[in-house]
């Protein structure tokens, strides 16, 4: 069981594997160190794999660094970035966890390598020598979405999460529909009896309301700001222009009747251009699709009269059970599977949501589910330039539609369907293991090597501090 407090993490951009996740794991590293943090001379900080190939433009080397600082995804000042790694760049100074200052020297101290480790494409190894000359070394893997495992965990098959008994576990879509049914509860339902075992009714409220905040947060920003994203490839943030236009039609009837279309569209990019800028975000469930599921809550906000906030919890419990189902079975790494497991999870999380505040019955949802994800099976991560930009960020509005769509397309039936999510689900993961790692998050194919800036060269700017990376 995978609780909605680790799904939807709150977080900085612009990739909860690339970027979350090696923050978290220098928290993790700081904690092993413990008491031998002041005796801490030197650091190594090597990336592998994925982490290596596409972490430039993933702004991996300044979230490790500043997780160093000691500064955690849910409470950073994404505006003070620079500020933080200033003594780093300017002066060669790394405050561990704020309390310890060595020397560190980015071009020596930290190494970028495209092998990848055995166990997942996103590997690191942390080391740190002591002023008795011991070392303190840990391998963690970043498996999407902002989670991490040690490399103990990974040979041992552990999850990296806590372990909980949770009254009414479910492993398939099957054992959800089951354990629905012999309760008598729908799917948000049966979520809240799950983390009201070890959370109170008001924690898992106040918690589902502050990722809805933000969401509507992320949107707003997104909404106020234009100019030309970070990375290098000059791409123009379009959702302060697109949202000033649609506000002068509102309420018009020119539109075709796909006026709320373009919100949502609106809503996706507003999202997906201030993750690309590093700003605060929602892994939903990861950054690369963070725009999903707060495009189609909008749209419920926006365009459904049956809006409600309990509406808006019940939607998160009910996309947390799809999505942990899908991370349970299969993965929702771009390194490891392609964009299916991103976009791909996040528009199944979404249509199910959507189908269940609408008055889907429980089969329902789990068919919007499917559909979201049998129409997403095969997509591929091949980021222009390693940016979470090109083609993230459209992708993810293309994706909110298409839930809308999967979730009036299963309300329309009977809940009845010829393939079921969890063979769904099943057939992502073996489209992932015989996907070619160039399409896999590591900017080598597709895309990623069929287009470029004008000059004809993709220029690599780290985005989290806009120093030169090239």
């Amino acid at each position: 069981m995978i609780s909605v407090f680790d799904l939807f993490k709150i977080g900085i951009g612009p990739s909860s594997s690339h970027t979350v996740g090696p923050m978290v794991a220098a928290n993790a590293f700081l904690a092993k160190l413990g008491d031998d943090l002041i005796n801490t001379c030197q650091i190594i900080i090597e990336l592998y794999g994925s982490l290596s190939s596409t972490g430039r433009g993933h702004a991996t080397d300044t979230a490790i660094l500043l997780g160093l600082l000691g500064h955690q995804p849910r409470t950073i000042d994404t505006t003070k970035t620079k500020q933080y790694l200033a003594p780093i760049y300017q002066q060669n100074q790394l405050s561990l966890d704020g309390r310890h200052t060595i020397t560190f020297d980015a071009s020596q101290h930290l190494l970028w390598d495209d092998n990848p480790l055995p166990a997942h494409p996103n590997g690191m190894r942390l080391t740190a020598t002591l002023t008795d000359g011991r070392q303190i070394s840990q391998v963690y893997y970043s498996i999407g979405g902002g989670f991490i495992k040690e490399a103990e965990q990974m040979t041992q098959n552990e999850s990296g999460l806590e372990q909980v008994s949770y009254p009414y576990p479910f492993g398939s879509a099957v054992q959800l529909s089951e354990l629905c049914q012999s309760l008598g509860v729908n799917i948000a339902q049966l979520m809240m009896l799950n983390e009201t075992a070890i959370r109170s009714d008001d924690d898992i409220k106040d918690y589902l309301t502050e990722v809805w905040e933000v969401m509507q947060g992320c949107v707003t920003q997104g909404c106020q700001v234009d100019g030309i994203l970070p990375g290098g490839l000059n791409v123009r943030r379009r959702a302060k222009a697109l949202y000033e236009q649609l506000s002068k039609e509102y309420g018009k009837s020119s539109d075709g009747g796909l006026l709320a279309m373009d919100w949502v569209n609106l809503y996706a990019l507003a999202v997906n251009e201030e993750n690309a800028n590093g700003g605060k975000v929602v892994t939903a469930p990861t950054n690369g699709a963070a725009g999903i599921i707060p495009a189609v809550l909008h749209y419920y906000r926006g365009f459904i009269p049956s809006f409600s906030y309990q509406g808006v919890r019940e939607f998160l419990l009910v996309a947390g059970a799809v999505g942990a189902l899908i991370k349970q079975n299969a993965s929702i790494s771009g390194a490891e599977v392609g964009c299916q497991g991103e976009v791909g999870s996040a528009c199944a999380m979404a249509a199910a949501g959507l189908a269940h505040v609408l008055g889907g019955s429980v089969a329902q949802c789990l068919n919007a589910a499917e559909i979201g994800l049998e129409h997403n099976l095969g997509l591929t991560c091949d980021p222009i330039g390693g940016l979470v930009q090109v083609p993230c960020i459209e992708r993810n509005a293309m994706a909110s539609v298409k839930a809308i769509n999967a979730a009036r397309l299963a309300l329309r039936g009977d809940g009845t369907h010829h393939v079921s999510l969890d063979k769904a689900i099943l057939t992502m993961k073996e489209t992932g293991m015989d996907m070619m790692d160039k399409y896999k998050e590591t900017a080598k194919g597709g895309l990623a090597i069929h287009a470029s800036t004008s000059d004809g060269r993709i220029h690599i700017v780290n985005v989290g501090t806009g120093f030169s990376q090239c």
